[in-house]
């Protein structure tokens, strides 16, 4: 579960992560408040206005912008919330902008004696272990240094009996070229950074940039947070964090009916229920001339009702063409899902694109006589090739 900006740093901070300090608004005159509080609270008089909106590049789509004064930070807030703001994560359709953080300019006029640096933690899927990942490099895309300068990528792995160690912050301070309180400040920053990213079960901390400042402060100036949706449970106060606004609101729907949802760019709808055999019809779509249109995992427990329900989900996609049911019927009955996409038909009405339909395993035989006798526009299956073959025949038509 992605978080915001504002979110991620509320959480830093009550780790002891020094961070930019900031107000959220969600109208230009609440944005004129905040940065008069902010005023009080710091002392700042400048402020910058960020978009706050799920996606990294913010600045690059005119999201982070400056204000020197009280009328600029109501004129830039005016025209940030409920702009479509497009960066090179959101795609061309961009993402509307709600609410923004007024927050302090922790850069000093005049002074040069600042540096950026890129810090994350995340787990290295080749060795099960989290690492912290960290450049010179600060303030620009990741995978532009990964490209150009590799060597200016840093990895720290930590050794889950163990922990972080001491040594491990020192070495990352070195690593990045600090000395005197500066080096001292940036081993707490990193143990506590640590600290944070464990304790809340997170996936991922990426802060780009890390400040220091002219007086050798070391700031996390932003904050892309991932919570592990599966560890939500034992954090409810984080879970509430959840902005649904910045999903996409079928996905939202389906998890409202438990129904692993994704949705994709093709033209083929995916009714399938096991992960690993909805990613092995995806590929059968593919190597059939199609494209998939969704990941949909019905569960292992599908009904009538949740079949029905995921075909109306699937069928919200105007791109869908066909649908490909497949099923293997190991706790989940076959019969119960042809009823559903019988019953599915009946209430939905006439569904508009033709549905090839393969359910193998439990009850198979009778659910095979369901669909036969229906009188609906369904092509039945028996095999993964079969039902390949009939994507690419309906397509072709």
């Amino acid at each position: 579960m992605n978080i915001h900006e504002y979110q991620g740093k509320s959480i830093l901070k009550s780790y002891g992560v020094a961070i930019q300090e900031g107000i959220v608004a969600e109208t230009a005159e609440a944005a004129v408040d905040a940065a008069k509080e902010l005023q009080k609270q710091t002392g700042t008089g400048w402020w910058v206005v960020k978009a706050q909106i799920h996606a990294g590049g913010r600045g690059k789509g005119g999201g982070v912008k400056l204000a020197k004064s009280l009328d600029e930070v109501k004129d830039i807030a005016s025209k940030i919330i409920g702009m479509q703001l497009i960066t090179p994560q959101t795609g061309k359709e961009g993402k509307k902008v709600n609410k923004v953080l007024i927050a302090q300019d922790v850069y000093y006029p005049g002074e040069t004696k600042t540096a950026e640096f890129y810090m994350s933690v995340l787990l290295n899927r080749n060795t099960g272990r989290n690492i912290i990942m960290y450049s010179t490099e600060g303030g620009m895309d990741i995978e532009e240094v990964a490209a150009k300068t590799p060597h200016l990528i840093f990895k720290e792995e930590v050794d889950p009996a163990v922990g972080l160690q001491g040594f491990q912050t020192r070495r990352i301070a070195f690593n990045l070229g600090l000395s005197g309180s500066a080096f001292k400040e940036m081993t707490k920053f990193v143990a506590n950074l640590f600290r944070a990213y464990d304790g809340i079960d997170a996936s991922m901390f990426e802060i780009n940039p890390v400040l220091k400042t002219s007086d050798n402060k070391i700031i996390a100036v932003d904050a892309k947070v991932n919570l592990d949706e599966n560890a939500l449970y034992r954090h409810p106060k984080y879970a509430e964090m959840r902005d649904i606004t910045e999903e996409d609101p079928t996905e939202v729907e389906a998890g409202e009916h438990n129904l692993n949802y994704v949705k994709l760019d093709g033209n083929v709808g995916c009714m399938v229920n096991g992960a690993g055999l909805a990613m092995a019809t995806m590929d059968i779509i593919k190597l059939a001339g199609g494209f998939p249109a969704n990941f949909l995992d019905v569960g292992g427990t599908a009904n009538a009702a949740r079949v029905e329900q995921a075909f109306r989900i699937i069928l919200k996609d105007p791109n869908v063409k066909a649908i490909l049911v497949n099923i293997f019927g190991g706790i989940v009955r076959c019969d119960r899902v042809a009823q559903g996409i019988v019953d599915a038909y009946k209430n939905i009405g006439e569904i508009p694109v033709p549905i090839i339909v393969r359910l193998q395993g439990t009850n198979a035989v009778e659910a095979r006589k369901i669909i036969d006798e229906s009188g609906l526009k369904v092509f039945p299956a028996t095999l993964l090739k079969e039902a390949a073959d009939l994507v690419n025949q309906v397509l072709s038509n």
